[in-house]
């Protein structure tokens, strides 16, 4: 896994980031404990590879 910016993510997922943003809010304190803001743009490898986990991307 690499990072990936939150929109690129958004994209292989099929959704607006805005949407995306509002699939990440249920897993909010898994995402903090690694490195997670909302405002985050860049991801890093963990967080991608979780989010990919989670929403079957």
């Amino acid at each position: 896994m690499k990072a990936m910016l939150k929109s690129e993510l958004a994209r292989e997922a099929g959704v607006s980031l805005r949407t995306f943003n509002r699939w990440c809010r249920p897993y909010h304190k898994e995402l903090a404990k690694m490195g997670w803001t909302p405002r985050m743009k860049l991801l890093s490898p963990k967080i991608v590879a979780f989010l990919t986990d989670k929403f079957c991307i």
